[in-house]
């Protein structure tokens, strides 16, 4: 939507209606955008690379903002509707989503553990580590927790990280990248019902109808 840089805007901070922390708010023109990604200045492709994937493919309101120690990309939102649009997307973004996404990132390691050999699976969980930093995933204060993602069950064990869909998109489009480039094409991970089979039935029709929605998805949604 906009490109703009920090003189621009103006930023401030709205404490939210709901819970207990500050939201940043940005303001141009009039319109109200807050927070969603934070991306460090040598990450500037990555970051319009995001930005443009909000826009085009999902319709998106958004603003990239630059400036001379980072990239920030801020979603539109109205603040007398901001309860209403977080319980809105708590909706959309279910367990099962998260569960499911975890199960496709799960399947991807293992194979890289069975089929390429524990070195790898140790460099795997690197990039992944990297990858989850990188783009600011809540939810991430260890290596314990990281490898937690990789190797507890989301169904029972783990504890489930508090993400928003923005973060299902990238871990999908970032964990498909991975597994490309460790397997040097994109049949891994085949047979996504098999993946998604510990699922209860409900869920699974439910993260496969969210999957089959953008790009990212699909890419996961064909196995």
């Amino acid at each position: 939507m906009f490109i703009l840089k920090r003189q621009d805007v103006e930023i401030t901070s709205i404490t939210h209606p709901k819970r207990d922390q500050k939201i940043p708010i940005l303001n141009y023109q009039g319109q109200t955008f807050r927070l969603i990604n934070v991306f460090k200045a040598e990450q500037a492709e990555e970051a319009r690379a995001f930005w443009r994937d909000l826009t085009d493919n999902h319709g998106k309101a958004c603003v990239l903002l630059e400036e001379p120690d980072r990239y920030s990309v801020w979603g539109k939102i109205r603040l007398d509707q901001l309860a209403s649009e977080d319980s809105k997307e708590d909706e959309t973004v279910t367990y099962a989503c998260i569960q499911g996404c975890l199960l496709l990132v799960q399947a991807v390691y293992f194979d890289v553990e069975d089929l390429l050999g524990n070195r790898q699976a140790k460099s795997f969980q690197k990039d992944f580590s990297k990858v989850l930093k990188g783009k600011n995933f809540p939810d991430i204060d260890s290596a314990d927790t990281i490898k937690a993602l990789l190797t507890d069950d989301p169904l029972t064990k783990l504890q489930l990280p508090s993400w928003r869909e923005v973060h299902l998109y990238t871990l999908l489009q970032e964990v498909h990248r991975l597994g490309e480039e460790y397997f040097g094409n994109s049949n891994f991970a085949e047979g996504i019902d098999e993946i998604l089979e510990p699922m209860a039935n409900p869920e699974r029709t439910q993260f496969m109808a969210w999957l089959n929605q953008f790009p990212e998805g699909k890419k996961w949604a064909v196995k």
